[in-house]
C-alpha cells in the first residue's frame, strides 16, 4: 500500500527525501522558519494571500515519500523479525497464516506510530505547530469580516431536547458574543419519530424560542419519517434550502462550539476557495461516569500530536469526523452525494459511515478538506458507558467496512483510496491480532502446524529476538498514547490546564491501564461482530444513550460474557498446555476476564463522584471550563430543575403530524 501511494504521488523529479528531513529542521531553512514563527502563513502564499498550490504540493510530496518510506521500512522490519522467530524449523502452513494476519494488523499500527513521531517532534520543536501541517490563510485574521453567509444546522433523532436546545443555546450566545449574528441562522432538523418525544420537543421549542435572542434567526422542522437517517436529514434540508448559503456548520445533537472557532472556520472558508471541509479537533466535555472520564482523558492528551503527524503529510486530503465541521454547500452538493451499496446484506445499502466517503468524494472533486489539529472550542459528549461506547464503534465497524464495495472503484484520487482503506483497517486490526494469537495458540500449545512448507533461509535468529519484537509492538501501538503524555508534560501552559505535572503523569499511567483492559474487550466485541457481519447480521440505527446512568449487573452480563468465557477458555487453555506463555496471556487477558466488572463499576455512580471531586482523570474543561462550556453547563443545570417540576405535569399529548420549518 505504501508503495502503491508513493508511486502514485510523487513527482518523478522531485529530491525528496533529504528535502523532506530539512523540512523538519527549522534551522535547516532559516529564513522559512522565521517567516512562519511571525504568524503565519507567508512562507505558503503569494501576493493574495492565498496558499499556492504548486509549493505545499512538492513539499507534501517530499513529506509523502519520507513518511511512507519509513512506514514501508518499519513493517518490512517487523515481518522479517517475525519470519525470523518463526521460521527456526521451517515455515509451516500455520507460520505463514500468522505472518498473513501479523500482515494486515501493521499498516494501522505503523502509521499511527509515525503519526505520533512526527506529531510529537512538530508540538515540541515549532512555536507554531499548525503553521507546518495547515497553511490556510485566515487562519489568524481575527478582525477580518466574515463574508460567506452560513448555515449552522443541527440533525437530532429522538434525543432529550433540553439537551440540544441548552447547547444551541450556549452555541449561538457564545457565537454573538464573538462578534454577533450576521450572516448566520441555525436550523434544528429533527427526525424525531416517537411521537410522545416529539410533543415534548415540540413543547421544548416555544420555550426555547420565547426565551432566547434570536428567535428571528432560529429554524425549526421535523420530518414525518427518517429516510436516510442523517444523511437523508441533511439532503432533505439541502435540496430546500443549502442554496441560500454559502457554508454550513454541521453540529451533532450533543456538540458544542465556541463562537470564537465558528468565526475562525468561516474567516478560512472566506480566504481559501478551494477549501470544502474543514475541522479543528473534537473534544469530550466534563463528565462524571467513571468510564468516560477514563477515556475521554486518553484522547485529549493523545490526540494533538498523533492530528498532527497526520496533517503533516495528509495536508489537503485529509480526514472529516461528521460533525464539528464547516463544508462549502455548492462543492459538497455536486460531489458528495452518496451511492446507495449494491447486493443485500449488512454491507448494502445506505452507507452508515457517510463521513470519510464525503471527504474522499470532497477530494476526488478537486476540492481540499482540512483538519486544523488544535484544541480550540470544539466539543462533544463521550458516550456514559462500556455498552453505548460498543455500540457506537461497532455501527461504525460496519460502516466502515461497506467502503470494502468502494475503495476498488476507479477513479480515487490516491490519498482518498487510502483513506478509505485505512478506515476498513481500523477495524481489521484488531480481530486480526486475536486470530495471530489464536494461530500461536494452536501452533505452540497444541502442536498444530499444517505441514512444512518452505526450510529456513536465514539461519538461527538473534537471542532475544522475539522479545524485542514484542517491545517494540507494544511501544508501536501506544506510542499515540506516549506521545500525547510527552506533549502535554512539556508545555507548561498544557501542564497547568491538567491540574500540574504530576497529576497529568499520574492519571496518564491510570489511563495507560485502562486503554490496556479496554483494548482487547473492544477487540473480541469486533471480531464477534465481523463474524457477525459474514452471517447477514448488521447493526440498525437507534437512539443514542448520552446521559450517564448505571448498568446494572443484568445489562453488564448479557452483553459482555462473550469477553470473559473467551478470557477464560483462553487462560485455561494456556495453563493447560503452554504454562511457561501465561506471563505474556494473562496481561491480554485480563481486561476481557474482567469484561463485566468493569462494565459495571464504570458507571458506578459514587466512584464517579469521587473522581469528579478529587479531578482524577481530569480535562483541562474540569480545571477551567470555557465561557461556552461553562455557559452549557448552567442550561443544564436549569433544564435538570425544570425537568424535576415537569414530572408532576399532566401527560403530554403525542404529535400525530410533523411541526414545519
Amino acid at each position: 500500500m505504501a508503495v502503491y501511494f508513493v508511486w502514485h504521488s510523487i513527482p518523478a523529479d522531485e529530491p525528496v527525501l533529504w528535502e523532506a528531513f530539512l523540512d523538519f529542521i527549522p534551522k535547516a531553512n532559516k529564513a522559512r522558519a522565521q517567516d512562519l514563527s511571525r504568524g503565519g502563513v507567508n512562507a505558503f502564499c503569494g501576493r493574495d494571500g492565498l496558499p499556492q498550490p504548486h509549493h505545499e504540493n512538492r513539499r507534501l510530496a517530499r513529506r509523502r515519500a519520507l513518511f511512507f518510506s519509513l512506514v514501508a521500512l518499519t513493517a518490512l522490519a517487523a515481518l522479517a523479525a517475525l519470519a525470523l522467530v518463526l521460521g527456526q524449523q521451517g515455515l509451516s502452513a500455520i507460520d505463514l497464516a500468522m505472518l498473513a494476519v501479523f500482515a494486515v494488523t501493521l499498516p494501522w499500527t505503523v502509521i499511527g506510530f509515525w503519526n505520533a513521531v512526527f506529531g510529537l517532534i512538530i508540538a515540541l520543536g515549532r512555536r507554531e505547530p499548525l503553521d507546518a501541517v495547515a497553511p490556510l490563510a485566515g487562519r489568524d485574521a481575527h478582525e477580518r469580516r466574515l463574508i460567506g453567509h452560513t448555515a449552522i444546522v443541527v440533525p437530532a433523532y429522538d434525543e432529550d431536547p433540553q439537551m440540544v436546545l441548552g447547547h444551541i443555546e450556549a452555541t449561538i450566545d457564545d457565537l454573538e458574543d464573538a462578534g454577533g449574528l450576521d450572516n448566520f441562522e441555525i436550523f434544528l432538523l429533527s427526525d424525531t419519530q416517537d411521537s410522545f418525544r416529539a410533543a415534548e420537543e415540540m413543547r421544548a421549542v416555544q420555550g426555547f424560542c420565547n426565551r432566547i435572542g434570536f428567535a428571528d434567526r432560529f429554524h425549526y422542522r421535523r420530518r414525518s419519517d427518517n429516510a436516510g437517517h442523517k444523511t437523508g436529514n441533511l439532503w432533505e434540508w439541502l435540496e430546500r434550502r443549502g442554496a441560500d448559503f454559502d457554508y454550513m456548520i454541521v453540529l451533532d445533537a450533543d456538540s458544542l462550539m465556541s463562537g470564537g472557532a465558528i468565526r475562525r472556520l468561516v474567516r478560512v472558508m472566506d480566504c481559501n476557495p478551494n477549501l470544502g471541509i474543514c475541522q479543528t479537533l473534537i473534544a469530550g466535555l466534563p463528565s462524571r461516569v467513571a468510564f468516560t472520564r477514563m477515556f475521554q482523558f486518553g484522547m485529549r492528551h493523545g490526540m494533538r500530536a498523533y492530528a498532527l503527524g497526520a496533517a503533516w503529510w495528509q495536508g489537503p486530503a485529509g480526514p472529516y469526523w461528521g460533525h464539528n465541521a464547516i463544508i462549502r454547500i455548492d462543492a459538497f452538493m455536486r460531489h458528495c452525494r452518496l451511492p446507495t451499496l449494491p447486493g443485500r446484506g449488512p454491507l448494502s445499502g445506505l452507507v452508515l459511515s457517510h463521513d470519510q466517503l464525503e471527504a474522499a468524494q470532497m477530494v476526488r472533486g478537486g476540492y481540499d478538506v482540512r483538519v486544523l489539529p488544535d484544541e480550540y472550542g470544539s466539543y462533544e459528549i463521550n458516550p456514559p458507558c462500556l455498552p453505548e461506547f460498543v455500540r457506537r464503534s461497532l455501527r461504525w465497524c460496519q460502516g466502515n467496512l461497506q467502503y470494502l464495495k468502494l475503495v476498488t472503484k476507479p477513479g480515487w484520487p490516491p490519498m482518498a483510496r487510502l483513506q478509505l482503506a485505512l478506515a476498513i483497517l481500523m477495524y481489521l486490526s484488531g480481530p486480526a491480532w486475536l486470530l495471530f494469537m489464536g494461530l500461536g495458540f494452536m501452533q505452540g500449545a497444541l502442536g498444530v502446524s499444517g505441514g512444512a512448507i518452505a526450510d529456513n533461509p536465514w539461519g538461527a535468529a538473534p537471542s532475544g529476538l522475539g522479545l524485542w519484537l514484542l517491545a517494540g509492538m507494544i511501544v508501536m501501538v501506544f506510542a499515540p498514547k506516549l506521545a500525547g503524555l510527552i506533549d502535554a508534560l512539556a508545555d507548561s501552559r498544557r501542564r497547568r490546564s491538567y491540574g500540574g505535572g504530576f497529576r497529568l503523569l499520574r492519571n496518564g499511567i491510570a489511563e495507560f491501564v485502562h486503554g490496556m483492559l479496554l483494548a482487547p474487550i473492544m477487540a473480541i466485541a469486533e471480531a464477534l461482530f465481523i463474524l457477525g457481519l459474514a452471517r447477514g447480521k448488521g447493526l440498525t440505527w437507534k437512539v443514542q444513550r448520552r446521559h450517564g446512568f448505571a448498568v446494572t449487573w443484568r445489562e453488564s452480563i448479557a452483553r459482555f460474557w462473550p469477553q470473559t468465557a473467551i478470557a477464560a477458555l483462553a487462560l485455561t487453555g494456556f495453563w493447560l498446555h503452554a504454562p511457561q506463555m501465561l506471563p505474556w496471556i494473562i496481561p491480554v487477558a485480563i481486561g476481557p476476564l474482567s469484561a463485566i466488572l468493569f462494565c459495571r463499576f464504570g458507571t458506578n455512580p459514587a466512584l464517579g463522584r469521587v473522581m469528579a471531586r478529587r479531578r482524577f482523570a481530569a480535562i483541562p474543561e474540569d480545571i477551567t471550563a470555557p465561557p461556552v462550556v461553562a455557559r452549557a453547563m448552567r442550561i443544564a443545570t436549569v433544564a435538570d430543575r425544570s425537568a424535576r417540576i415537569r414530572a408532576a405535569a399532566p401527560a403530554l399529548t403525542p404529535l400525530p403530524q410533523p411541526a414545519g420549518e
